[in-house]
């Protein structure tokens, strides 16, 4: 099969299975921005960012944060909305305490960045050491509230914060040895400071929820003993294509259609940056066998925000339900041809855009 690029960005496909046994074909478009200079207009950058072919984190997989998700997912509902990124205190003065904030179109989120501190194991209560002053702190799942307690001698008492299990500050056995100087998160609710190890917080940052975090693992099905005995290799009848969302619920909004604003406060070190997401259009044309074709227009479902390299991405999606396998589509267009390549496709022949290119080829 051939796939015909005109866009100036990323294109690929794959194919997947449905739920129900059918093959989908999947065509992924992703394009790389720059931050624009003073509220202008982002341009498409010189070096365009590569389609993900898998899941990508901050260290060991599965153990770590996740940074990027495989741009292959069969169906996204809604936009999500990531940023990868760093806090910075205002005019680069050392701050205990700074409030990040992101605003995409509808969307708006807010929470503090703390600086570095640790527990303190008293006689009655447990508290937290003063913050360290920072200027730039990295914002991540990896330094959000949560983690991993397998320090009590008995393993059914082991403990996971299942909203983020990779996370710091979480801690089930308060015995001084294993709590002690632990690390607290860097991150916070606004209105609600984390005080106790044991306590239920939401984990703050903008990046991907783990696929194996609650409660996004709940959307992926039933595997059970029915499942390997009936349904194997396919995915379980109740799967909820929600799965495919990596960004928190209150990070989802509608696809873009370009011209939403889009606000950083205290994530980049101008303190604010604002600029509209570009409005593209991507035309998807599926050519199948005996001369037929379908159009789609590709729907923008991810948006990722890289502050601290100054670009973002955004990548659209089309898919087509095939009847038996891929080999039902010959060739597969994203963007736009000239009509004089309609033309001559429609007609059977060769489509040269000069006489230049034509004696080229002959030669």
């Amino acid at each position: 099969m051939d796939l015909l690029n005109t866009t100036n960005m990323q294109a690929g496909y794959t194919m997947i299975m449905q739920p129900d046994g059918r093959e989908w074909m999947v065509v992924a478009i992703k394009g790389t921005f720059n931050f624009p200079a003073d509220g202008g207009r982002p341009k498409l950058a010189d070096e365009q960012v590569p389609l993900t072919e898998a899941d990508a984190y901050t260290g060991e997989p599965g153990l770590s944060a996740p940074v990027y998700e495989s741009d292959y997912a069969r169906f996204k509902q809604r936009c999500d909305v990531v940023l990868n990124g760093s806090a910075y205190s205002p005019k680069g003065v050392p701050a205990k305490k700074v409030r990040v904030s992101l605003s995409v179109g509808s969307m708006q989120k807010s929470f503090h960045v703390i600086g570095n501190r640790y527990w303190k194991k008293g006689l009655v209560l447990n508290s937290a050491s003063t913050p360290q002053p920072f200027t730039v702190m990295p914002i991540s799942y990896d330094n959000a509230f949560g983690g991993v307690d397998n320090t009590h001698e008995k393993p059914s008492k082991h403990k996971a914060f299942m909203l983020n299990p990779i996370g710091v500050g979480f801690h089930a056995n308060l015995k001084a040895e294993f709590f002690d100087s632990k690390p607290l998160p860097n991150t916070e609710e606004i209105n609600k400071p984390v005080k106790s190890p044991t306590g239920t917080y939401r984990p703050m940052a903008f990046g991907q929820v783990g696929r194996g975090w609650e409660p996004r693992y709940k959307l992926a099905g039933t595997y059970d003993q029915n499942w390997l005995d009936n349904v194997f290799p396919f995915l379980p009848p109740d799967f909820d294509d929600a799965y495919f969302q990596s960004a928190p619920a209150d990070q989802q909004i509608g696809y873009l259609q370009g011209g939403e604003s889009v606000v950083l406060h205290n994530l980049t070190p101008q303190g604010q940056t604002r600029f509209s997401i570009p409005k593209v259009s991507v035309p998807v044309v599926f050519f199948l066998k005996k001369g037929k074709f379908r159009k789609v227009r590709a729907a923008a479902d991810t948006l990722t925000l890289e502050p601290d390299i100054g670009r973002f991405m955004i990548t659209w999606r089309a898919g087509l339900p095939l009847k038996k396998n891929i080999f039902e589509v010959v060739q597969v267009l994203t963007g736009k041809m000239s009509n004089g390549w309609w033309r001559a496709r429609e007609a059977g022949k060769a489509y040269y855009r000069s006489l230049k290119e034509l004696s080229l080829r002959q030669e």
